[in-house]
């Protein structure tokens, strides 16, 4: 098995800023997080490819990752950025993979967790968007809250030929010990046969201080069971995860919550499959 960590960012500050990276919880985020940071912590965890994800809503980065994964051989592909909403989407993604390292470009992510219309994606000039993407046979991952979830399932179910790829599992409240409505609105998006859901993102939404495996347990053991291993897979989601964990911590604690009977399922080959890499 050669693990693919399918979902991790950089960031290089004296590019652009992070405008996210707000408030005294995020600081240690402010800082350059860049390929020479991940290669020695991904070589030590035994990680053989990657996926990097978009983190900000601006044109230039995605080029950027691109350029980044043609000359970087641990990269495998990119999760990049666009405005759904142009008329000319389709013209765009072309562009796109047109440039170089283009042929790395797998999916397009946009930040609607941000957005304060819980049915952002439901949106007329968002839906051509998303029509686009299915033409170009490209992903959607979605980062979305779990009161956005029920826009999730009505857009995947308007669109079953484009595959949507659930960040994050959906942030559920883990340092509250909550699972409603989170787990209802998983529940109802996964008979969809057109989604994935990625298990990452779990130890930042948990007590970063205290967070222990058995807190992460009911949230994973949602998804697997409402996906399967065939429709779920492993991300690191670092450097966001250094808030809480290292990145080996993360990968032992995603062992830990999956049968190894799946483990070649969950951490190759359904990012293998989902993404085309």
């Amino acid at each position: 098995m050669t693990i693919v960590d399918a979902h991790h960012h950089v960031w290089d500050l004296s590019v652009r800023d992070q405008d996210w990276i707000t408030g005294p919880e995020l600081r240690p985020l402010g800082r350059d997080f860049g390929l020479d940071d991940l290669l020695p912590e991904a070589r030590a965890a035994g990680v053989g490819r990657t996926v990097v994800v978009q983190t900000v809503t601006v044109p230039e980065e995605t080029p950027e990752l691109l350029a980044l994964a043609e000359r970087h051989e641990l990269i495998a592909g990119v999760v990049g950025w666009t405005d759904l909403t142009r008329p000319d989407v389709a013209a765009e993604l072309a562009r796109l993979r047109e440039l170089p390292g283009g042929g790395y470009l797998k999916g397009i992510r946009h930040q609607v967790q941000a957005e304060p219309d819980p049915g952002w994606l439901l949106r007329p000039d968002v839906r051509r968007g998303l029509t686009a993407l299915e033409e170009a046979g490209l992903v959607h991952d979605l980062v979305v809250l779990p009161h956005q979830l029920p826009a999730c399932v009505e857009a995947a179910a308007r669109h079953p030929g484009l595959t949507f790829v659930l960040d994050h599992l959906g942030k559920p409240p883990i340092a509250s010990g909550a699972r409603e409505p989170w787990e209802s609105a998983v529940r109802a998006l996964a008979p969809l046969p057109n989604t994935v859901c990625k298990l990452s993102g779990m130890v930042t939404e948990a007590d970063h201080a205290r967070w222990t495996v058995e807190d992460l347990r009911p949230y994973a053991d949602t998804v697997l069971d409402a996906f399967g291993p065939a429709r779920l897979m492993y991300g690191s989601d670092w450097p966001v995860c250094t808030l809480a964990a290292s990145y080996g911590q993360v990968l032992d604690a995603a062992r830990a919550l999956t049968d190894p009977a799946d483990h070649t399922q969950i951490f190759e080959r359904t990012a293998v499959r989902v993404y085309g890499l």
